[in-house]
Order: C-alpha cells, then structure tokens, then sequence
C-alpha cells in the first residue's frame, strides 16, 4: 500500500495525476515570464506575471508566506550573482544581465517546482556558457533517474558536467523530495559518489536543482534572511524540474 509522506516513497497514480497538473502548471508560469523578461522590466512585474497565471488556473502558490521570515512573492529572482531565493521587487534588469526565476504551485493539495536561468537581452558569451551547462548538468541527472538507479546517481550527474565545464557546485542549498509539501525528505545533493543512497522506484518524485557559480562555491546570506548571493560576487545559475521516477525512465513534470 502506498504512503504519500514517508521519504522518498512513491506516490499513488492519483497523487502524480495532480503533481502533474501543478507542474503544467509551473511550466505556464515559466513560459510567461520567459516572455516578459527583457532590459528595463523590474522583477516585481515579473512577479505580478506569475500570479496572474495562478489565478488564471485556480492554483495557489508555495512560496508565498513560506519560511521565518515569511516568503513576500511567488517567485524568487536571483539576478547576475544571487545563486536563489531572490526576492522580486524594484530591480530593473538591465542589458546582459542573467536572471534566475524559481517558482511553484499547488494543485488540490499536491505541489510543483522548477526554476530556468535566462539571459537579459545579448549577453557575455561566459554566462550564456554558464546557463548551458546548468541546463546540460539538470538533463545528465535527469537521464540518471531510472528504476533501480540510487539517489547518488543524481548528484553525480550534477557535479560530472559542472565541472568539465569549469563550474563549480553550491553544496550548501539542495534538491529535494516533493509531494503534500514542497520540500520532503530526503535532500537530492548536486554533487557526490554514484551508487550510494536510497534505490530509486517508479512514482517517487523528486525535485532536482543543480546550482553552479561561475567562481567558487561559497555562499553568502543576505541581511534579508533569504537572498543567497556567491560570496567572490561571480555570476550564479539556477535549474529545477520536478521529475518522477517511471518504469519507463524519468518524467518530467515541470514541463508543457
């Protein structure tokens, strides 16, 4: 019998019915503020874009109110150097900025997650490369998520193309399970040993985001409680699907 709160245990065809819902969901929101990205937009627009989709599509966000001291937006935007958990608000991007969007959503109690890194207009030919291995590094681990894989297989992925191409890995902010919460047990690190952890079964859902500075892994809180800048100041990337261990190898949710 299926359990939907115990780590890593996998979830009833029901429960990813709606997991899949809310990952469409999560995947309007990406496409929209995709679209709304551009030189002189502050991130608080990029913000109100976002919600005009939950309320669109009946959904409620999971950033909102989330943690001590309270999330105040639907979105994080971590622009140029802030690796996650931006808070959105009067910033205006600017021509060759890099802009990371993570967001969110619930759809009858069962929750989505995914974030995408975007150029500002034309950028320096070092970030986009930084952008792409970020995305090269998320379909690595991706494509490790098969039946019978382990848990380290993930962060292998992560950190084996991270650093062929030059990056380095954040370690101190993780993937996750997800399901009745946004974040369950156990952490999905972006870096380690293959063939470690727990076995990996059809319907456990987890959601993977490698996190790679274009200089060292160190971090830095801001005063604010939430935004998490690299401490040399070098730019950040930041990439999230929800993915679903299937019999016929991992799907992502997150998606259109």
């Amino acid at each position: 019998m299926f359990k939907t709160s115990d780590t890593g245990v996998r979830k009833p065809p029901e429960a990813l019915k709606k997991m899949r819902a809310a990952g469409r969901v999560v995947a309007e929101m990406h496409a929209e503020i995709r679209k709304a990205i551009r030189p002189g937009v502050t991130t608080g627009e990029l913000d109100k874009v976002a919600r005009d989709v939950l309320d669109r599509r009946g959904a409620r966000s999971n950033f909102l109110g989330y943690g001590h001291p309270p999330f105040p937006a639907v979105i994080c935007a971590s622009p140029n150097d802030v690796i996650v958990h931006g808070i959105p608000g009067k910033y205006r991007l600017q021509e060759g900025d890099i802009i990371s969007i993570d967001c969110g959503a619930i759809v009858d109690g069962w929750h989505g997650d995914a974030a995408f890194t975007a150029p500002v207009g034309e950028v320096d030919p070092g970030a986009q490369r930084l952008i792409d291995v970020g995305v090269a590094s998320l379909d690595a681990a991706i494509a490790s998520m098969v039946d019978g894989g382990r848990l380290s297989d993930i962060g292998h992925a992560v950190q084996t193309v991270a650093e062929a191409g030059g990056f380095s890995v954040v370690r101190e902010y993780v993937g996750h399970g997800i399901g009745t919460s946004m974040h369950e047990p156990p952490d999905v690190k972006n870096y380690g040993d293959p063939g470690k952890g727990m076995k990996l079964r059809p319907g456990m859902v987890f959601a993977v985001e490698p996190m790679l500075n274009a200089g060292s892994a160190g971090t830095r809180l801001m005063e604010d409680g939430w935004t998490v800048l690299t401490q040399d100041g070098r730019l950040s990337t930041h990439v999230e699907h929800t993915i679903c261990v299937t019999e016929d190898g991992p799907e992502v949710f997150t998606v259109p």
